[in-house]
């Protein structure tokens, strides 16, 4: 008895941590390739189109998507993917040849 006992504890011990280890504002910066504030709004909106994301601003300059989720409601990569659909090749996730001749010519940047 006193071994189900010490089971049940130590897997609702476990379950708690393992639910801390989210974090609800979690910081991340990404490299988004881009060229224009056409390309900032697009980067941003596509962001923002992911469930959990609470801020998302893309620098022209440095080309730095700088964003604050609920890491309980999404990922780092499903906001990659997302930005990625729309365009914009990201550090770890590639648009589509399709998705990227869709963007305005000033937009095109040098893919490598």
């Amino acid at each position: 008895m006193k071994n189900i006992v010490l089971i049940i504890a130590f897997m609702i011990g476990f379950s708690a941590n393992a639910q801390e280890n989210k974090n609800k504002n979690a910081k991340y910066t990404i490299e988004v390739n881009g060229n224009c504030e056409q390309c900032k709004k697009r980067i941003e909106k596509a962001a923002f189109g992911v469930a959990g994301v609470k801020s998302a601003v893309w620098n022209v300059e440095s080309h730095k998507l700088s964003l604050i989720l609920n890491e309980e409601k999404t990922s780092i990569a499903a906001v990659e993917t997302a930005v990625a659909k729309v365009g914009h090749d990201t550090e770890t996730q590639k648009s589509t040849d399709e998705a990227y001749e869709k963007l305005h010519s000033c937009c095109k940047y040098d893919r490598k």
